[in-house]
């Protein structure tokens, strides 16, 4: 088919005029018959890059999507034009999905989206294989690399189950094309990709990373002072409507409790029920509310064109992830901001979870060695090697992924088929350490914001000229400030006792010679010559009592003997007031504020009924788990088994709220769970 009919159909059924940049060439690709990997950022027009070219093959698009509220949204898009388009996922009931694959098989469909999960189900691929499917879509395509920011092992099955519905049942000469999309892949994603789809003559698009439109700016800021920094830039009405994106939960509500009675505010996270979140969501993208407040959990398929800022509250956990936040910011071209704050304290943060979601290897050969060559019960074990229960699952999980023990349904241990299980997982655990130190060197780093984000993900096509508008091209127009003479003389102080003894504890250095200021207000000022190269800090460690005491040394820099350059080249944050001006806080304000960021540890009461609620969901759990033929841990964890006995949720929406549970894990347990629980008060 010309290119003349693919902008017929552009105009006729998608209403558009011209292709945005990139989409023409990905288009005839795919309609040509070729596979192809296409790598573009949020909003740059990537589902078109399926839509058109399958209408014009003619037959049926095969959509794979991980993400529901992704495929109601697109679903619904396609209806609003006209197109025949349905989905088949967990939300739907039998009697829907049954009613949509009729309606495949009789041709009726111009588009079907389903779960990757549906897949799985026996027969389903056979059903999907009788027909000639125009062009397979698998969306969010970087879930299937185990090295993506969002590896789901259940799409990774795609490559071995692609070939029938390529092929078909009589092994037809000219496969269905493929073509596997995302917006945050990297190079060695994007090979993985290619790898585990088995499109070895694929065309790779990697287009359009650069968002000219959108100014970056990255700040180092104590966590008690980013609420009051958020107030600041957010009482610029030109700086709304804003998604403020928070780390956890608790965080997350801490701080749109703070904002709501100074502007309109949402929140949004996988702990509240459905219809909360699709309220919140509605009335964020309607423009009833300006600002929302969230988890990662928000924002995935969400197409809200006038967002203007996108704030970060702390750190992201990969790069990856953090230009697909920020890329929701602008979509109409028109100005915007993303400000991302950090601290030394949210890297200490990603260090304490990666040490608890990817246990050193020597955890992990310990279970290996305990296993080896018998049998052991999963609790057993545990007991017996003393190991911290959050620990030993997380472990455990691990060596079962990487096939270095088996786990059966009754929870029992043997050796897995893998011996190399340990080598795959110090790969793996590696490239998190990778994902984390990437982040933290972009947040500390020195060269265009935008810039270095074209270069993380390989666009070699980009014009490689610095973006003007970030806070390293344009730092006049951040929220920085020259030090004044009373800050000046600190760091002068500073650095004279590091000529003089280099190398030592910033907290002796404040205790015994800077005691007159703030602890904060001092870290401040050490942060700051930090960045702009006068010292360095290195973290240390030593041992007393039996324990281990960290602690961060400060360092001459490469301009530590020029004491004279301070004044020109350190800047601090505007928000902070200057040191000769600076007020104590009341201690209501402080106490208030503190709060915003603090999470306050639930509260444990005794409860007798507790133990037995813990046994029968293990037994339902393994129950399930024989039905299934999958490790119990895999249905629902030990920790979040016990944090559902303990709290004993009499809703699915107070289910949802429990520490580990989600939408995804209530729509498929929620309602046994509760039976359980009621039968066991």
């Amino acid at each position: 088919m010309a290119i003349a009919t693919l902008q017929s159909l552009l105009k006729e059924r998608f209403g558009f005029d011209s292709f945005r940049p990139y989409q023409e060439e990905v288009c005839q690709a795919t309609l040509s018959g070729h596979d192809a990997l296409l790598v573009m950022p949020t909003g740059a027009g990537k589902s078109l890059c399926y839509q058109l070219p399958g209408l014009a093959r003619e037959g049926t698009t095969l959509v794979i999507s991980p993400l529901l509220a992704l495929m109601e949204d697109q679903v619904a898009k396609l209806k609003t034009l006209g197109l025949r388009a349905e989905r088949i996922h967990s939300g739907r009931d039998r009697a829907e999905s049954r009613r949509v694959c009729e309606a495949y098989l009789r041709g009726e469909l111009e588009y079907l989206f389903v779960a990757p999960e549906r897949l799985a189900v026996p027969g389903f691929i056979e059903m999907l294989a009788r027909k000639e499917l125009s062009l397979i879509a698998v969306d969010e395509a970087h879930c299937i690399s185990q090295w993506g920011h969002d590896f789901r092992p259940e799409y990774r099955m795609l490559g071995a189950r692609l070939p029938l519905l390529r092929f078909g049942a009589d092994r037809r000469k000219n496969p269905t094309p493929v073509l596997a999309l995302t917006a945050t892949a990297t190079p060695t994603v994007q090979r993985d990709i290619i790898a585990q789809l088995h499109l070895s003559e694929s065309k790779a698009f990697i287009h359009g990373f650069r968002r000219s439109n959108i100014a970056v700016e990255v700040l180092e800021v104590p966590q008690a002072d980013r609420a009051d920094m958020i107030v600041e830039i957010l009482n610029d009405p030109t700086r709304r409507p804003a998604i403020i994106y928070s780390s956890t939960r608790k965080n997350a509500e801490a701080i749109a409790s703070f904002l709501e009675s100074k502007f309109s505010v949402s929140l949004y996270h996988a702990g509240l029920s459905k219809e909360a979140r699709e309220k919140t969501q509605t009335k964020f993208i309607e423009g009833k509310v300006d600002v929302m407040v969230a988890t990662v959990a928000f924002g995935m398929g969400i197409d809200k064109a006038d967002v203007r800022t996108v704030i970060h509250a702390a750190l992201p956990s990969s790069l990856e992830a953090y230009y697909q936040e920020i890329g929701r910011a602008g979509r109409d071209g028109k100005e915007s901001k993303a400000l991302l704050m950090w601290s030394y304290a949210d890297r200490k943060m990603h260090e304490f979870l990666l040490s608890k979601n990817y246990p050193d290897a020597g955890v992990c050969q310990k279970i290996f060695d305990a296993v080896k060559g018998r049998s052991e019960n999963k609790d057993a074990l545990k007991v017996k090697l003393g190991l911290d229960d959050d620990l030993y699952e997380s472990a455990l999980e691990k060596l079962w992924i990487h096939g270095g023990i088996e786990i059966d349904a009754s929870e029992n241990l043997r050796v897995g088929t893998k011996p190399g299980w340990k080598a795959t997982y110090l790969r793996q655990r590696q490239h998190r350490v990778e994902q984390m130190n990437l982040m933290g060197a972009y947040a500390e780093g020195s060269r265009c914001r935008m810039l270095g984000l074209v270069k993380h993900f390989g666009d070699e096509q980009d014009s490689g000229i610095v973006c003007g508008i970030c806070d390293i091209c344009a730092p006049n127009e951040s929220r920085l400030r020259a030090p004044n003479a009373a800050e000046i003389m600190a760091m002068e102080t500073i650095l004279k006792l590091l000529r003089e003894w280099d190398g030592q504890s910033i907290g002796k250095i404040h205790r015994e010679n800077l005691s007159r200021l703030e602890r904060k207000t001092f870290e401040n000022l050490v942060n700051a010559m930090t960045k702009a190269g006068f010292v360095y800090l290195q973290e240390e460690v030593f041992e007393k009592d039996g324990k281990s005491i960290h602690y961060r040394s400060a360092y001459l820099g490469s301009l530590g003997d020029k004491p004279s350059e301070l004044a020109a080249r350190v800047k601090i944050l505007s928000t902070l007031a200057p040191m000769a001006q600076k007020k104590r806080s009341p201690k209501t304000s402080r106490s208030k504020k503190s709060s915003i960021i603090k999470e306050k540890a639930p509260e444990m009461v005794a409860d007798s009924r507790r133990p037995q609620r813990v046994q029968a969901l293990k037994e339902w759990r393994i129950e399930l788990a024989r039905a299934k033929r999958v490790p119990a841990f895999t249905i629902l964890s030990d920790r979040t088994l016990n944090a559902i006995a303990s709290e004993n949720p009499s809703d699915l929406d107070k289910l949802q709220a429990v520490h580990g549970m989600g939408p995804k894990l209530v729509e498929k347990h929620g309602k046994a769970i509760l039976s359980i629980l009621s039968q066991t008060p």
